[in-house]
This record gives structure tokens, sequence and C-alpha cells, in this order.
């Protein structure tokens, strides 16, 4: 998979979804221990299913979680550099050569300083604003305690 420019992007995705899944399901592992018994109770009461408990009161109360995870995961993807090194050094054919490896490649191969400077900076310009917008839209949908 790796040798292949058809899947040596997807087989680096699958390497790191695996490598992230475990961290964040420990926070949602500790958000779902918050979530009192009590709405399970009343929601039963109520008649509710299984769907609409989670629909309706799990997954509201996971959104705050959720946010987190979202923003973190987007940082996590672009600071990529270690796994592409180890698996494919941004081959073959650059078919996995992502935004960071090409900034260490100018800074440390090709002794390009300013110009991975540059894009360093316009990365995290773009982070920032990536980060604010799911900010904004997903803190609509969130609902703090």
């Amino acid at each position: 998979m790796l040798g292949r420019p058809e899947t040596a992007l997807w087989a680096v995705i699958i390497v790191t979804i695996w490598k992230e899944a475990g961290f964040f399901m420990i926070f949602y592992l500790a958000a779902l221990q918050t979530i009192p018994a009590d709405y399970k109770e009343a929601a039963d009461i109520e008649g509710a299913g299984r769907w609409t408990y989670t629909r309706r009161i799990v997954l509201p109360l996971l959104m705050p979680t959720t946010l987190f995870i979202v923003v973190n995961a987007m940082i996590n993807s672009v600071k990529l550099i270690d796994h592409l090194f180890i698996l494919t050094k941004g081959g073959p054919s650059d078919a996995s050569k992502l935004i960071l490896y090409y900034i260490w490649e100018m800074a440390f191969a090709f002794f390009d300083a300013p110009h991975a400077a540059a894009m360093t900076v316009l990365v995290l310009i773009v982070l920032g604003i990536a980060a604010a917008i799911q900010f904004l839209y997903l803190d609509k949908r969130t609902h703090y305690q």
C-alpha cells in the first residue's frame, strides 16, 4: 500500500486514525461518565427509546467534548510529519507529501529557511481561522452544563 501513489496517503490516514482514536476515546469515556443516571431514568419514565435518549440527551451533552476533539484532531492532522517521515518520506511520486513535510523539506533538506518560515506562518493563520470557524459554528450547538 505504501509503494503505490493511489494508496500511500490512505495508508498514512489509517495509521493516524488508529493512533489517535484511543486518545480521543478517553475524552469521550470521561464525558459519558459525567452524564447523570437520572437522565436515563427520566427518559425511561417518559417512554423514550434508546435512539431518542442518545439523540436528545447524550449527543448534546457530548458536544463540548466533540468540539474539543474536532479542533485537536484538525491540529494533529496538520502536524503529521512523523508518520510521513517514517512511512513514506513524502513518496511515492510526492503522493503523500503534506504541507508540514514540505515545510520541513524546505527548511532542512533544501536549507531555504525564509521560505519555510513564511509557509509556517501561513499554515498557522489558516489553522487559526479554521479553529475559529469551528468554534463559532459548533459553539451554537454546544450546551454547557
